[in-house]
């Protein structure tokens, strides 16, 4: 079974409207105990992201004030966010949201390479902002009960390897899932080992499987 963003996301959607000031932004951030906020338009659909690192520009860009002739685009970015005192004009666009049926590995996934610690969670028909996953909510999938993680462990066995569980050695302990045996072919030590990774909850699996079949296969000589 497949954990999706549903199952572990915050039912309250951290937004400001467009037209959030500075101060209200800030108050927003400090209520909810995070360190960035989505902007939504008039029909509660996600725009953009103010973060703490786009508030921070105001008081980096007194440190080196000036014109950005010669700092690209970047720079003038940061200059515009730096003048600016709406969430409009602070945000970064457009907003990089998630559904919740996506599974939470693929949240993860997004939050890594994007580099952020919480999406907007978004209606997959209307778009409008319905909640918000954290980091901290990603990983509550590593919590699981050891017996729901087994459970499926077994299902992946039979499915995937056309074994009966008994008929291997399995040990799950804090997450990391030891499996050992004899199976038929190689191929199959591979694709078990990939299933049993993929299962909601496990950190690792050291495989600890042989093919004797296969090992005692002797190559002919060659005339």
């Amino acid at each position: 079974m497949s954990i999706e963003v549903r199952d572990v996301m915050g039912r309250v959607a951290i937004a400001v409207r467009l037209d959030a000031t500075f101060a209200e932004i800030i108050a927003a951030m400090k209520r909810f105990a995070v360190g960035a906020v989505a902007v939504v338009d008039a029909d509660r659909r996600p725009v953009g992201v103010v973060s703490e690192d786009d508030l921070l520009l105001k008081e980096v860009d007194r440190v080196r004030p000036g014109i950005a002739i010669f700092g690209g685009a970047k720079r003038r970015q940061e200059q515009r966010k730096a003048a600016g005192v709406t969430a409009a004009e602070l945000m970064t666009s457009p907003a990089i949201t998630v559904t919740p049926g996506a599974p939470v590995r693929d949240a993860a996934r997004l939050m890594h390479d994007r580099r952020i610690k919480q999406l907007p969670v978004i209606d997959p028909v209307t778009g409008r902002i319905i909640g918000t996953v954290h980091q901290r909510d990603l990983l509550r999938v590593f919590s699981r009960p050891m017996g729901e993680v087994r459970a499926e462990i077994d299902a992946v066995v039979r499915d995937v390897a056309g074994l009966a569980p008994d008929a291997l050695s399995i040990e799950v302990r804090d997450g990391v899932v030891t499996v050992g045996g004899v199976v038929e072919r190689t191929s199959q030590i591979a694709r078990l080992v990939e299933a049993i990774g993929r299962v909601p909850g496990v950190v690792a699996v050291v495989p600890e499987l042989v093919c004797p079949r296969e090992e005692l296969a002797v190559t002919p000589p060659l005339y």
